[in-house]
């Protein structure tokens, strides 16, 4: 029997957490050490992996935490398949849109969660330019909710984001820029940033604008599980154009390996949907 415990807990029981991502066309995901474009890698560093607290162990005065952690091919998905080898941990994204304010699909956090502190959510999950990737995090990497300034999902609509204000200020790196009116164009250009089946951060750019509403838009951007509450940033602006909160399924059964590979669907069959950021009015009066 296929082992995808660990791939199916990196949803939520919503609606809109049990319909995940895919790949359209070629798989354009990138380590953050891979990429060409400073700017890519600048806005990697104010994203953010949600990490469940049993999953990570340390004391307050220690300087490392450890992760609890295991590879994605250990959770059921083919040796074959691209990242099989990596750490899967994360399951959701989150990014910084002010020093003490991070926003995320509204899936991923609830007030009762942010209360309880079920989750830390962790900068710099990245892979290294080399060697293998060290279970021990920076202590200071890890930030914690203070309280859900807004949480919307409304599976009429498909309206789907939440705003969290930390439990301390980010000073050693930038919040995004983000789109303050109006909305992106169809065939303007994406890049996403985040945790695809939990795995260390990927960037996956050569993804556009196909449709768009008063709520949200959809692109063939190459997610997954785990990149819910990714910042889907215009790479003409650099500015976050939404929040990815839903798609196609990510993975189909391969019944003669006895595994899971990535479910790849052609480039104009893309239908990845992201919650316009504009939508969320209290931006507009964070300090």
């Amino acid at each position: 029997m296929i082992s995808l415990l660990f791939v199916l807990s990196l949803s939520s029981l919503s609606l809109f957490a049990t319909t995940p991502k895919v790949i359209y066309g070629e798989d354009n995901r990138v380590d953050v050490f891979e990429t060409t474009n400073p700017e890519f890698a600048k806005y990697a560093s104010a994203t953010l992996a949600r990490v469940h607290k049993k999953d990570v162990k340390g004391l307050s005065i220690s300087k490392n935490w450890q992760l609890s952690t295991m590879s994605l091919e250990e959770a059921g998905v083919c040796k074959s398949e691209r990242f099989s080898s990596q750490p899967t941990v994360a399951s959701c994204t989150g990014f910084l849109v002010s020093p003490k304010h991070i926003v995320t699909a509204g899936h991923c956090i609830t007030a009762k969660e942010c209360a309880n502190g079920s989750y830390y959510w962790l900068f710099d999950y990245h892979m290294p330019s080399d060697g293998e990737f060290n279970m021990k995090r920076p202590r200071e990497n890890f930030v914690s909710c203070s309280r859900v300034v807004k949480q919307v999902l409304d599976e009429r609509t498909g309206m789907d984001y939440a705003l969290i204000e930390l439990t301390k200020e980010v000073s050693d790196r930038e919040p995004l820029k983000f789109r303050q009116s109006g909305a992106p164009g169809v065939g303007e250009p994406l890049v996403v940033i985040g945790h695809p089946t939990g795995l260390p951060t990927k960037i996956a750019d050569g993804a556009q604008v196909r449709v768009v509403n008063n709520v949200f838009f959809e692109a063939n951007l190459d997610t997954f599980g785990g990149n819910s509450g990714s910042p889907v940033i215009n790479t003409l602006t650099g500015e976050v154009e939404g929040i990815l909160v839903r798609g196609e399924n990510d993975y189909i059964e391969d019944s003669e390996k006895n595994c899971m590979k990535v479910n790849v669907l052609p480039d104009d069959k893309g239908t990845e949907a992201s919650t316009l950021i504009t939508n969320i009015k209290e931006l507009r009066t964070l300090n």
